[in-house]
């Protein structure tokens, strides 16, 4: 009964929030229930792999139509000089069956369709590799995909994590509500203040870099890396919040990202959810760090598709077969660095398209390279590092500010609207340092510096110190709980801006 009722509210939600597009949902829902059982039923290995095939290729098409195909008709246009012209079938018939009034030349992107994508292709392998029992009724699936709290935002969802819960009694102590309590108000705030430091700053900093300074540039960069984190992180522990007092644990999904000493310790702290289902569902298949597979030239092969239409250049694609061709001559005759070749390859691949699964631009794949370069650069770094056994303080501390500062400017290229503002923006900073006017940034921006430095402050704070202040308040009586509550949202109230901006994720 509970299921069901979550279920229906789940569904409602989406349809709040994204309309007509729940017909999409209920399509992932009923197709891959279906093959879900066909994966279940038969014993030959090929016939799984098929329906898992099937699967796999119905939920892409679905992603790739509403992220891509616009993107494609366009880029098809520009390369060969065609007039193709881009016709929403999906417009039509929602138009035609539900009288919307889409515009049929447009493409909508459906609100979380990349993760409730993700979260439905997990069920189909776990099934195949037989993780996880299949789910009892398309109740218990589309309960399962939909869940309210983590459907358009994440965190992404794993099958073999959640669908053993839908089986198992309610149950919640005072402590798990008061920690729940904590980690809903505590998103909250982290909301607001995402908000306050984007409106009033990071927003007017990035949409018009030739206004503004090369420190104010740089403080812009650092502040919206606090911002996205609070925006994203704020959504996920509200989201952490509601399942538990609703009975269900979802992972964690940041775990204080900007205390990583390097990129990849970064990458196992931020958006842990997308980073362990790209690890599980696509690093590790591609071969991990000891092969490469038929999957592995596949994936490069749509990368460089992508590269060739993102440029609208034939020559593109000439270069990226002689430099493929170059890369395999190295590895046949000097066979000692293949295993590591393979593994960079894999590597930059997944975090490639870990870019392009945000969004189809070169900002975004420049974005996922760069990230992928870091990843490479620190692997082998660690082999020859005079300093990988160092273990004081004063190292951390650098090692960390070097981290932060490399992934905040990573996220220049994820923020800009245009390859134009990223060349603004180096060039403010490059040529119009302003280093005379430092003092009166700081100053005119007292309020935004202060909330980025208690931010940064209240951010690192080690971990043994929050779990104490965290306990405290979930040990709390309902009463007080409460009190404090009001008291935060009171607080929180007077930083909030006049339009609530939308959380940032939620247009992936």
């Amino acid at each position: 009964m509970r299921t069901a009722y979550l279920l229906a509210v789940s569904l409602f939600f989406y349809f709040k929030t994204s309309g007509v597009f729940v017909v999409l949902l209920l399509f992932t829902i009923c197709s891959d229930y279906y093959w879900g059982g066909k994966i279940n039923k038969n014993t030959s290995d090929s016939k799984r792999k098929l329906f898992l095939t099937i699967s796999v290729i119905l939920n892409l098409t679905l992603l790739c139509y509403f992220k891509y195909a616009y993107f494609f008709v366009e880029s098809y246009n520009q390369i060969a000089d065609g007039h193709l012209k881009f016709f929403n079938h999906f417009a039509q018939f929602s138009n035609t069956f539900f009288s919307t009034g889409f515009s049929v030349d447009k493409l909508l992107l459906p609100v979380g369709v990349s993760f409730f994508t993700f979260q439905s292709l997990s069920y189909t392998i776990d099934l195949y590799r037989n993780k996880i029992k299949p789910v009892d009724s398309i109740f218990d699936y589309g309960f399962f995909v939909c869940f309210f709290p983590h459907l358009v935002a994440g965190p992404i969802v794993k099958a073999h994590d959640f669908v053993h819960q839908i089986y198992q009694p309610y149950r919640l102590t005072k402590f798990e509500f008061g920690m729940a309590a904590f980690w809903i108000i505590n998103g909250f705030c982290k909301k607001i203040v995402a908000d306050y430091l984007a409106v009033n700053f990071i927003d007017r900093v990035f949409d018009s870099p030739t206004y503004y300074s090369g420190v104010e540039m740089i403080f812009g960069i650092f502040g919206y890396s606090l911002q996205i984190y609070m925006d994203f992180s704020g959504y996920t522990d509200m989201a952490i919040g509601l399942a538990l007092i609703l009975g269900y644990r979802l992972k964690t999904n940041f775990n204080s990202p900007y205390k990583a000493t390097s990129t990849s310790e970064f990458w196992k702290r931020w958006h842990i959810s997308l980073s362990s289902w790209l690890q599980e569902y696509l690093y590790i298949p591609l071969g991990g760090n000891k092969k490469g597979t038929m999957g592995s030239y596949i994936a490069i092969s749509i990368l460089a598709l992508f590269m060739v239409l993102l440029s609208g250049k034939l020559w593109l694609l000439l270069v990226l077969m002689l430099t493929a061709l170059l890369l395999l001559i190295l590895a046949y005759f000097f066979p000692k660095i293949k295993n590591s070749f393979t593994t960079n390859i894999n590597l930059m691949v997944t975090m490639l398209l870990g870019g392009l699964w945000h969004g189809s631009s070169w900002l975004f794949l420049i974005w996922g390279g760069l990230n992928g370069l870091g990843l490479i650069i620190h692997k082998q770094w660690k082999k020859i590092s005079p300093f990988k056994n160092a273990d004081h303080l004063g190292y951390k501390i650098a090692c960390v500010l070097i981290t932060l500062t490399f992934i905040s400017f990573t996220r220049i290229f994820f923020r800009s609207s245009s390859l134009q503002i990223v060349d603004t923006i180096f060039y403010r900073i490059g040529n119009h340092l302003g280093l005379d006017l430092i003092f009166k940034v700081i100053y005119g921006y007292r309020a935004v510096f202060a909330l980025i430095a208690i931010g940064y402050l209240i951010h690192w704070i080690p971990e043994r110190h929050k779990v104490i202040y965290r306990n405290w308040f979930a040990c709390q009586s309902y009463y007080a709980m409460g009190a404090m509550i009001i008291f935060t949202v009171f607080m929180m109230y007077q930083l909030m801006s006049g339009e609530m901006q939308p959380f940032i994720y939620f247009q992936f």
